[in-house]
């Protein structure tokens, strides 16, 4: 039996998960799962890194079959999945690929097509055709094409590329393409898993609208907090083989189940107390959802929230410490007219500055290489162009590259592979020692005993924040730090960044982690700089800011 399954018309959930079991040999990843996904409402699925959430979209979907239960759809309603296949439109323009993502809609513009093309066409032919022309233009068949340019040109594909091959346009925009597919023609369940990957700040904000907006049914898998904090009216949480939908955003969720395990641990406190502190919090939360994009359907939501509604998550957050083993000095960077060129492309030119205790520093650009190739060149892995840039003599600094798997080539186990990164200060790293920092990134028994070369994306991060922690560093370079990190990690690492005491410089797609730590902005631009000592949110909406990028990027 399929598990995917049409419902009566008018049913009051759009979804229907009933009794849904899924296990791979032993491993089992949902068990007996019951929920129901309701009309305008955006779900945000979230789940440490291998809970099935992306699994848990395919069987909504009905790409996965599960062993037991099933997925019931009401009568009538048009589904929508963002692709994950890259090639799978190779030889389809853009715009095509973009309208074969409404396949009824697509199917109906063939046939009667076909009717018109074929010489020997019946009366009976030409009847049919009329019936499909009507269809057609109920469906918003005439306007399709325009509407499919006008979404493509929203996610920053230019018109220019609309009737290329899919086979012929950069990787980085035919992610833009399918999640355009994806969101043509207004379907009435849109899954997404990671839309946001391989968008900027930009385009991430135009889908937060779009999505704001929607008046059906979403479920979204992202580890992206500002993200899903502007969209979700709910939060789906994939632990320990469940599924458990919660009302309110990201932020709602990790919060009220913080206060909640605290609660639970302080046998001390008075259960009126407690109670009392819990309403507020509610309270708190839901005057907070009027200043936000899905404002009406959150705040109602929070409002009817009770407080039984809010319990502990069973979560485990690593413990990123960064302990300076000295103060910085006076001296810490400084920087005069760095140039980096790339294949005949300026990544930036004329950059000018220093830094000054207590600065936390978001580096931005559109062009990301702009920001990997200066992280680089300041870490001696680069050289530039032109220009130079001296570190003060007490710095001493903990790098974090996009790319670490020089880090990873040898097939020795974690403990060896990080006794090799401990610093000259370090006299007495035995085992106990180096397990403590292993164990601080969740790493536990035999499973420091892996060998790092076949280690996960994830793990080799977590692996390469346990070495920056063992440099005891007193400044920090973070590039794109939450990449292959689950929520649980990029939270943590997030809060250790803004209370480390030392120097940080990041670069980030995380919105809340850069609006959270930074408290000066440089934007590195072919033609200069933008410097200015306010957050990233304050800088995004400065209007005089937003001037002097169109200068420098000529706009």
């Amino acid at each position: 039996m399929r598990p995917l399954k049409i419902g009566k018309k008018g049913a009051t959930a759009m979804i229907s998960v009933k009794n849904v079991t899924l296990a791979y040999g032993k491993r089992v990843l949902f068990d007996e799962v019951t929920l129901n996904f309701t009309k305008g409402n955006c779900y945000g699925v979230i789940g440490a890194n291998g809970a099935g959430k992306s699994t848990f979209l395919k069987i909504l979907s009905g790409e996965i079959e599960p062993n037991k239960g099933t997925v019931e759809i009401s009568k009538g309603e048009r589904l929508a999945v963002l692709k994950q296949n890259q090639f799978e439109f190779d030889n389809e323009t853009v715009l095509n690929t973009v309208l074969r993502g409404h396949d009824k809609m697509w199917k109906l513009m063939h046939e009667k097509d076909a009717i018109y093309a074929d010489p020997n066409a019946t009366e009976d032919d030409y009847m049919r055709a009329g019936e499909l022309e009507a269809e057609f233009g109920e469906m918003g068949g005439y306007t399709a094409e325009s509407d499919a340019a006008t979404l493509l040109s929203s996610l920053g594909v230019k018109e220019e590329l609309h009737q290329s091959l899919m086979q012929d346009i950069p990787s980085n925009f035919k992610v833009r393409v399918l999640l355009a597919q994806a969101l043509f023609g207004n379907p009435d369940i849109l899954l997404l898993d990671e839309p946001t990957n391989g968008l900027d700040i930009e385009t991430i904000s135009w889908l937060e609208d779009f999505l704001a907006d929607y008046e059906n049914i979403v479920l979204v898998v992202s580890h992206d907090r500002h993200f899903l904090d502007a969209v979700c009216t709910h939060v789906a949480d994939v632990d320990r083989q469940k599924i458990k939908i919660f009302t309110g955003n990201y932020t709602f969720w990790y919060e009220s189940s913080q206060l909640m395990a605290r609660q639970i641990s302080d046998k001390n406190k008075k259960v009126e107390e407690k109670r009392q502190a819990l309403l507020d919090f509610i309270a708190r939360f839901s005057a907070n959802a009027s200043k936000s994009k899905q404002a009406t359907a959150r705040k109602k939501a929070l409002e009817k929230l009770t407080i039984e509604e809010i319990q502990p998550s069973n979560r485990r957050y690593p413990g990123i410490i960064f302990q300076p083993l000295r103060e910085v000095g006076n001296q810490i960077l400084n920087v005069e007219g760095l140039k980096k060129m790339v294949d005949g492309r300026v990544l930036f030119d004329k950059v000018n500055f220093s830094i000054h205790k207590n600065d936390k520093i978001a580096f931005y650009s559109r062009d990301p290489l702009a920001v990997t190739y200066f992280f680089e060149i300041i870490n001696g892995e680069e050289k530039a162009d032109d220009g130079k840039f001296e570190w003060g003599t007490t710095v001493t600094k903990a790098y974090l590259p996009v790319e670490n798997g020089e880090f990873f080539q040898k097939p020795v186990p974690m403990m060896e592979w990080l006794r090799d990164f401990v610093p000259p200060h370090v006299t007495d790293a035995d085992e106990p020692f180096l397990r403590g920092f292993l164990g601080k990134m969740l790493f536990t028994g035999d499973e420091i005993e892996k060998k790092v070369n076949v280690l996960s994306g994830g793990e080799k991060v977590r692996c390469m924040i346990s070495r920056m922690m063992l440099q005891n560093p007193n400044c920090i370079i973070l590039d794109q730090p939450t990449n292959h990190l689950d929520l649980e990690s990029i939270q943590a690492f997030n809060e250790q960044c803004v209370d480390y005491k030392g120097i940080v410089l990041l670069t980030s797609h995380d919105h809340t982690f850069l609006e959270t730590t930074a408290n000066r902005i440089i934007e590195l631009t072919p033609n200069g700089i933008i410097d200015r000592l306010m957050t990233f949110d304050e800088y995004l909406q400065d209007e005089r800011v937003q001037a002097m990028r169109r200068d420098l990027y000529g706009d």
